[in-house]
């Protein structure tokens, strides 16, 4: 009987071990040929450090949620101040989650944001961030000009952008390993991203296509888009969010192509006395 038992457990202990050597192999396998040796070494060294390791292009909705919670947190405890009075933030976030029905990607929760500040900015990060300073609700005529911007956020989000910015931007600065990107890592660039860097032209005028058909389809007038842009312009200071958001002018220009001016001025949020009434408290 002792006999026995000792040779069931050498046998468990050698498959436990040959197991162990197998998935070991396997995750070698996983980096690649180019610099075979320290690639395996990088990665096992990852897994029995405990490093949680994100894989971009392959990230789940659940994930760029979770990623998007972790970069809000960092933004409003160390970078922006948010601006907490219930009118405006309960008005912003009305605004926002109804132009989320009406957008092609309502399936994971947003949240909408003012941030305390005079410069005429609005940005997003991943998971369904956006962000509003106080300074661009006050340059709006309407409300249909603030949703034009909301809506351009959205599309942000509804396509990935930011994803695909961290991407790119882990790539650019050596930090996206065969293993993956380190989570702590990920969250710091994105905060980079999110209020620093500027978008691609492409992106740009995707987010402008993706924002009108949304602020169309949830009954807003087109045409407050391209009204928003040219106030814009026509400011004696450039404004913050003209610097991250690239060529206005071509922007305007794919625009009016997508608008038939006979309706550019019909559906709701032109009524500039309602609008200035709904924001009483920042004026």
């Amino acid at each position: 009987m002792l006999s026995l038992l000792f040779h069931i457990f050498h046998q468990l202990r050698r498959r436990w071990i040959y197991g162990l050597i197998s998935t070991v192999v396997a995750l070698g396998l996983i980096v690649g040929t180019a610099d075979r040796a320290p690639a395996q070494s990088n990665l096992i060294d990852l897994i029995f450090r405990g490093i949680q390791v994100i894989q971009l292009s392959s990230l789940s909705d659940g994930d760029e949620v979770a990623l998007g919670a972790q970069i809000n947190e960092q933004l409003v405890s160390q970078e922006v101040k948010l601006y907490t009075n219930s009118s405006i933030t309960n008005y912003i976030d009305g605004i926002g989650q109804g132009l989320v029905t009406s957008s092609d990607r309502s399936d994971i929760p947003y949240v909408f944001q003012v941030v305390e500040d005079d410069q005429v900015n609005a940005f997003a990060t991943m998971g369904g961030y956006v962000y509003i300073t106080t300074g661009l609700i006050r340059t709006a005529d309407n409300e249909a000009q603030l949703a034009s911007v909301v809506g351009h956020e959205i599309g942000h989000i509804a396509a990935r952008h930011a994803v695909k910015q961290l991407r790119e931007g882990a790539i650019a600065a050596g930090l996206l390993t065969a293993a993956g990107l380190d989570r702590n890592a990920a969250v710091n660039l994105g905060v980079e991203l999110a209020i620093r860097r500027p978008n691609s032209r492409q992106d740009e005028l995707e987010a402008d296509s993706k924002g009108l058909a949304n602020i169309t389809r949830a009954g807003y007038a087109p045409g407050a888009m391209i009204a928003f842009l040219e106030k814009l312009l026509n400011q004696s200071s450039i404004p913050s969010i003209l610097s991250t958001h690239p060529a206005t002018s071509t922007r305007i220009e794919e625009l009016n192509t997508m608008i038939d001016p006979a309706t550019a001025n019909v559906g709701s949020g032109l009524d500039a006395a309602a609008y200035q009434d709904q924001i009483s408290v920042l004026l």
